[in-house]
Order: C-alpha cells, then structure tokens, then sequence
C-alpha cells in the first residue's frame, strides 16, 4: 500500500503524446484546428449575440441553444488551446491538478450536452405534438429547471469519475492522447481497473443511454404526428423546426457511442484519440453553423444585427 501512495505522489504531472510527431504534420494540424477553434469561438459568441439581441428568439428553443453555445465554448476552452500550444511544445507536459481539471471540466461538458440535448428534443416534442400548449407547459421555470438539471447531472457525473480515475495508483505519466481523458488515464494504473472500467459503462448509460432514449421517445411522437399533417408544406414546416436538433443529435450521440459502447479492439486507443477530437474540435464549430444555416430565424436576426452595424 505504502508502495503505490509513493507511486502515485512520484506523478506530479503528464506527458501527452499528441496528434504528430512529425515537424511539418504539427504545423499543418495546427493551422487546421487554430482556424477551425475560431470558427468555433466567433460562431458560438455570435449565436448567443444574436439570442441575446433580438426579442423574437427570446423563446424556449433559442434558451436552450444559448445554454448549448455556453457548454460548446466551456468544452472547446478546455482542450484546444492547450493543444495548440502543444503543437510548439518539445515537452507537451500538463501538471497534476490541471490533467484533473480538464478530465473534470470536459467530462462535465460533454455530459451537460447529452443532457441537455435531450431537454431539446423535448421541447421539440411539445412544439409538435402540442403547439396550442406550448407556452403554457415550457414556461421558464420548467426551461430553467431542464437546463440547470443537465448542468447538475453533468457536472455530478464528472465529479465522480475523476475522483475514481486518480484515486488509482499511476505507474506511468505518459498519455497516449492529446489531453487528459478518463480511458487514456486509466491505461496508466498500477492495478487492475476492472472497477473504472464497469463505472465508465455504467456512466456512459446513464449519460449517454438516457437522454438518447428521451430523442428516441419524442421524436417517435413527433414523427407520428407529422405524418398525420394532410398537407406536405404543413409536413415539411413540423420537421424543418427539428432538422437542426436531429442533426446535431445524430452527430454528437453517434460520435460517443462509438467511442464508449462499442467492444474493445487493438486499435482502440487511436480510434478514441480520433472521436475525441472530432468531438473536442468539430462538433462545437458544427453546432452553431447548422442551427444557423438552417434556421431562417437566426439567419434573419443575423441580417438585422448587420444592417444596425452598417448604419
């Protein structure tokens, strides 16, 4: 016992082994992603502008979005900048306390996230199937409660993990990855991690399973009440209000159960540095660019906001 606190005390911090080794690779990588970061960055400020100004998106779907760019940013905050400067880096070391800060902090987002897109697809289910109530049964507490409550749930979540994660003795300090992540940690224990292994799927249900079977339920009711619409323009009106959820939905659930759900295989290390990073770097630049180009609400008050600029 004494032996492993020693252990665990010698690593006071991690070295993480990146995306490229190769000189030319981690500069053509880092003009990628720089670009693609402040894409991210100027889309997401630019959606919670837009919400902010203009009243006619002062509505429970554009709240919900808000919250979404505000996690989108935490999430693309706590990875990437480091990772860039990692690009430059011959020693790409992150101390002890902040390895456990961004395990938390991105755990904590992408947590919220599945949450919170669940809260979505339950507005989006209310607004079809009952639009003569909408307003009435997504009044602000109840948005306020959904969104604080996957907030909560998200950040609870991660808390647990991390405690569990570096509680373990580490024999090792070198990260086969590009930041600080739950499986890439684990791979650095001293003992059998069969335990973190069973929390980690345990944990991947109740974040990822549930709110994915809250979209699955809502849009099994939105569907059936869309195609009782007679008309194909009222059809195509209902789904277009949840095209850019759906979309969003498929995208960042598919990613994760990928990574979480899926049997373990040799190349599984790579593979999880590859959805991380799809899901650290593109996702968050993704989401504001579909619920913006997709809805003529937002494109509109994005008009209006250029035309009081140029006045």
């Amino acid at each position: 016992m004494n032996q492993e606190n020693e252990t665990q005390t010698w690593v006071r911090e991690f070295i993480l082994l990146g995306l490229a080794r190769d000189r030319k690779a981690q500069v053509s990588l880092f003009v990628l992603f720089l670009t693609m970061y402040l894409v991210t960055i100027v889309g997401n400020v630019l959606i919670l502008l837009l919400i902010r100004l203009d009243s006619r998106l002062h509505t429970p779907m554009y709240f919900f979005l808000t919250i979404l760019s505000f996690v989108d940013l935490c999430y693309a905050n706590s990875i990437v900048p480091q990772m860039l400067a990692h690009f430059f880096s011959a020693r790409k070391s992150i101390p002890f306390p902040s390895c456990v800060l961004q395990l938390h902090v991105s755990l904590a987002m992408g947590g919220s996230e599945f949450f919170l897109l669940g809260a979505m697809a339950y507005d989006r289910y209310v607004a079809v199937c009952h639009p003569l109530h909408y307003t009435v049964i997504m009044h602000g507490g109840l948005c306020l409660g959904l969104a604080a409550g996957s907030l909560v749930a998200g950040f609870t979540n991660s808390l647990m993990e991390a405690i569990i994660t570096f509680r373990l003795p580490l024999c090792h300090n070198i990260i086969n990855h590009f930041a600080c992540e739950t499986l890439a940690v684990l791979r650095l224990a001293c003992v059998d991690i069969s335990f973190n292994m069973v929390m980690v799927a345990i944990s991947g249900f109740l974040v990822i399973m549930l709110p994915c079977s809250l979209v699955l339920v809502s849009y099994g009711h939105i569907v059936a009440a869309i195609l009782r619409i007679r008309s194909a323009q009222g059809r195509s009106k209902a789904f277009g209000t949840c095209a850019s959820h759906l979309t969003v939905v498929c995208m960042c659930f598919g990613a994760t159960i990928f990574t979480y759900l899926r049997p373990r295989s040799a190349s599984a290390v790579e593979e999880e540095k590859t959805v991380a990073l799809f899901y650290a770097v593109v996702a968050p630049m993704l989401n504001p660019l579909i619920y913006s180009l997709r809805n003529k609400d937002v494109m509109a008050a994005f008009q209006k906001l250029l035309r009081e600029i140029q006045r």
